[in-house]
């Protein structure tokens, strides 16, 4: 077991008109092989500039993230190792399911009867086998999250980072997209996930970092917790002011 994803005294600073706003506050984390470990916060916590950065979409104002041991910026053999689910992911809506899924394992470089097979796997796996040749625009949104779950593992990738996998699903969506993150877990895969949804992070997670105004509150196991993560992310934030 190692660590998998780190970050370093990860810091984030946005400057607009000659101002500058903390988004990330020297943020220590270490996730480790095989588990699936949960950012949370509200909304501006800094969430989403943690994950671009991880991403290498962003690059900090001092401190630095790492992927299998290699500094995020300039891991691209890392990255290969990477899957994403963006929050609301978009797709070309003319396109049907299968076309979608092709795009990208042309883009991994997948081609012939192994490009057919991992499609034809990860299209069974999500539930969208039946749906494969209807265009995008006449999906449900969990349908389109169920394809954009299924593109995330096209790569078979060691980490799958996921951004509000569960959001604005119907109940029943949600509960197969916990049920596939769970699977992932089985597999041995390690799993990041950013969500504002306590109760199903407690039910999904290992363990929990709590964020607020870019600030690390505290990491919790959450095996450990007697009480609904709900009430310690509140006390934790109204301790801090």
């Amino acid at each position: 077991m190692g660590a998998v994803l780190e970050t370093l005294e990860l810091t984030k600073i946005y400057k607009t008109s000659g101002k500058g706003t903390l988004a990330v506050n020297k943020l220590n984390l270490s996730v480790q092989e095989g588990e699936i470990f949960g950012l949370v916060g509200p909304n501006g916590s800094g969430k989403t500039t943690t994950l671009k950065i991880i991403l290498g979409l962003l690059h900090p104002t001092s401190g630095q993230a790492k992927l299998f041991g290699e500094d995020a910026r300039t891991a691209m053999a890392a990255r290969e190792r990477v899957g994403f689910l963006p929050e609301g992911p978009y797709f070309y809506d003319h396109l049907r399911g299968e076309e979608v899924l092709g795009f990208y394992a042309d883009l991994f470089g997948l081609d012939g009867k192994a490009k057919e097979k991992r499609i034809d796997q990860l299209l069974e796996r999500v539930g969208m086998e039946a749906a494969r040749k209807r265009v995008l625009k006449e999906y449900s949104r969990g349908m389109v999250q169920r394809i954009g779950l299924a593109q995330a593992l096209l790569n078979e990738p060691d980490l799958v980072l996921l951004d509000e996998p569960t959001s604005g699903l119907d109940p029943i969506g949600a509960r197969d997209i916990r049920e596939l993150i769970l699977g992932l877990r089985t597999e041995g895969k390690t799993v990041f996930l950013c969500s504002h949804l306590l109760d199903e992070v407690q039910r999904l997670c290992d363990r929990v970092a709590i964020l607020h105004r870019g600030n690390l509150l505290e990491v919790i196991e959450t095996r450990s917790l007697k009480e609904p993560l709900e009430e310690v992310f509140v006390r934790l934030v109204e301790a801090q002011g």
